[in-house]
């Protein structure tokens, strides 16, 4: 089972959408799939289409995580009936989520304790059945974020081509490299994903060599494209991948790639 968290010290920047462009792919591609959902806000539950009902969100499940089961509280997301009634697929994909909620912010602070840390390493322990595990992070560095990183094997970046983006995700390396020292010795790779990149704008450009500069092998590929649909698309409740149009089709194919370089590079050794 890989844990990816997707990261960001700045909002704006697309790091849910990339998260749900990431889990489009993990469902078209057939990869048994969990969301987590840590941001308060809940943003990529109401992309996936998802409520809680009578089941537990994982700020609920994050306070008593020694006796909670997250597989009895987990919901499937409304992608995957869509994906079966258009596909009409007698084998059912696996996509599930940890819905996010406001609660979860009581652990969003910068004081949590060690062992508070290890909640969602705890809940994660009693799991299994997925292939990939998906944790949108709140774009801070507090305690929820710290969270998701200590029960990660890997960090996603998301930053925009723009000055106080690349250089909030520069700090974010530097307070990952602390993080793996003090907590998390064997937390795998940290890699950077440019993303609402607009090719024909002069600053973005620039930003982009500064990036590829400065991360170097870093740097994942493909870097994502600005794509104006992503709010209808996130307010409807579908994936990339069932949204109709060409430029739907394009990012659909973008996440596609990126995900392939995540899944191809998850044994290999760490980038320091």
């Amino acid at each position: 089972m890989q844990v990816v968290s997707i990261s960001s010290l700045k909002g704006g920047v697309g790091k849910t959408s990339v998260t749900l462009g990431l889990a489009s792919a993990a469902l078209a591609a057939g990869i048994p799939t969990l969301v987590i959902d840590l941001d308060p806000h809940a943003d990529a539950s109401t992309g996936l289409g998802v409520r809680v009902d009578s089941k537990l969100t994982i700020g609920r499940m994050l306070k008593a995580s020694r006796k909670t089961n997250l597989a009895d509280n987990i919901v499937s997301s409304s992608w995957q009936a869509k994906a079966v009634s258009k596909r009409s697929l007698t084998r059912v994909p696996v996509h599930d989520v940890a819905v996010g909620d406001a609660y979860a912010g009581i652990y969003d602070r910068p004081d949590l304790r060690a062992r508070d840390l290890r909640r969602l390493t705890q809940l994660l322990a009693k799991t299994s059945g997925y292939a990939l595990v998906l944790i949108d992070c709140p774009p801070s560095l507090n305690g929820l974020t710290r969270m998701a990183w200590s029960a990660s094997e890997r960090i996603l970046l998301v930053a925009e081509p723009s000055l106080f983006s690349v250089a909030g995700t520069e700090r974010t390396q530097r307070a990952l490299e602390m993080f793996r020292k003090e907590y998390a010795p064997e937390l795998g790779r940290i890699d950077v994903i440019a993303n609402r990149v607009r090719p024909d704008s002069d600053e973005h450009r620039f930003r982009l060599a500064e990036m590829r500069s400065m991360f170097g092998s870093s740097m994942l590929s493909p870097e994502l494209p600005e794509f104006a649909d992503w709010q209808q698309i996130q307010g409807a409740a579908y994936s990339v991948h069932q949204w109709p149009g060409k430029p739907a089709k394009k990012t659909a194919a973008l996440f596609d790639q990126l995900l392939r370089n995540i899944t191809d590079t998850a044994r290999k050794p760490p980038r320091t």
